[in-house]
């Protein structure tokens, strides 16, 4: 079995790390200054408080010959439409997109080929510390790797690539409509996002009460709107959303930010991406707006 990692950033690293542990012949795509600690040092990662390293094989382009049995794309949400230009004479027939996006899968496939695209989302976080990778999975009952076929069917290359994950020791779940999920998914990040962009200290957000209520009333209001619209919520535990009181709510998000999860998991990725966590905003609201039109 043959993996492509396309992204060296904290996620693609991560599962990198992990796909090499499973014994996986796994292959690392990077580019700049990453390209250049990878191919001298290798990937170094904590692991139960040790240094641990791997030597994957590191590329800087994908020949069209190449071939592997799934690439898995890690990039941010904006730099999708370069990526698969770059793969689009690749021969490999998979392409698991682990990103977080609004846009329609068909507009990918008519640019790298129909049938090629798995959308998925990963359920890990962390930072690199210089050049040493600080990731976790998180725990399961809270995002679990997510992944589904675009027409929500069941095939054997999803089947194989649970396999590939279970293997590897990653949590995941194939849901029926991973863009319906992916929306669900958006009402609760975009909120969080805009609370560390608007607190005074974005660091100590959850300690800022007025920016947490107004991240739990969004949250609220996003997930009564969705339903309302006859979208399917997804998880099914989204729904709580609808119901629990937004001072409740408002004490959850004020622990949850102040916890060493939300530190790894949501601040994090946060303040290192901020143009692609406002993109999506306005591709999130944007898509209410219009749903709310028709």
């Amino acid at each position: 079995m043959r993996l492509l990692i396309y992204g060296a950033g904290v996620i693609g690293c991560f599962y990198a790390t992990l796909f090499c542990e499973a014994g996986y012949d796994t292959t690392i795509y990077a580019r700049g200054k990453r390209l250049e600690s990878l191919k001298r040092d290798g990937l170094i990662y904590i692991k139960k408080r040790k240094k641990i390293k791997v030597k994957p094989p590191i590329i800087e382009n994908v020949k069209n010959d190449d071939i592997y049995d799934f690439i898995f794309l890690t990039v941010r949400e904006n730099q999708v439409h370069q990526a698969l230009n770059e793969l689009r004479n690749n021969g490999s027939p998979n392409i698991v997109t682990m990103v977080n996006t609004i846009e329609p899968y068909s507009d990918w496939e008519r640019i790298c080929g129909k049938g090629r695209i798995i959308p998925a989302f990963p359920g890990a976080g962390g930072s690199f510390d210089g050049n040493i990778l600080k990731a976790d999975l998180a725990p399961r009952f809270i995002q679990p790797t997510t992944f589904a076929e675009i027409n929500g069917e069941k095939t054997e290359r999803a089947s194989m690539l649970s396999a590939i994950f279970r293997h590897s020791s990653i949590p995941c779940q194939i849901v029926k409509d991973m863009h319906g999920w992916q929306i669900c998914h958006l009402a609760m990040v975009v909120p969080i996002a805009d609370a560390y962009y608007e607190a005074d200290n974005p660091e100590k957000a959850g300690e800022e009460r007025d920016v947490m209520y107004r991240t739990a009333r969004r949250m609220k209001r996003n997930y009564i709107t969705l339903h309302n619209l006859g979208i399917v919520l997804s998880p099914k535990k989204m729904n709580l959303f609808r119901f629990i009181p937004i001072t409740v709510i408002r004490i959850g998000l004020e622990v949850i930010f102040q916890s060493d999860f939300g530190k790894m998991f949501m601040y994090q990725h946060s303040m290192k991406a901020p143009n692609e966590m406002r993109q999506l905003h306005r591709q999130f609201y944007n898509y209410i707006k219009s749903e709310l039109d028709r």
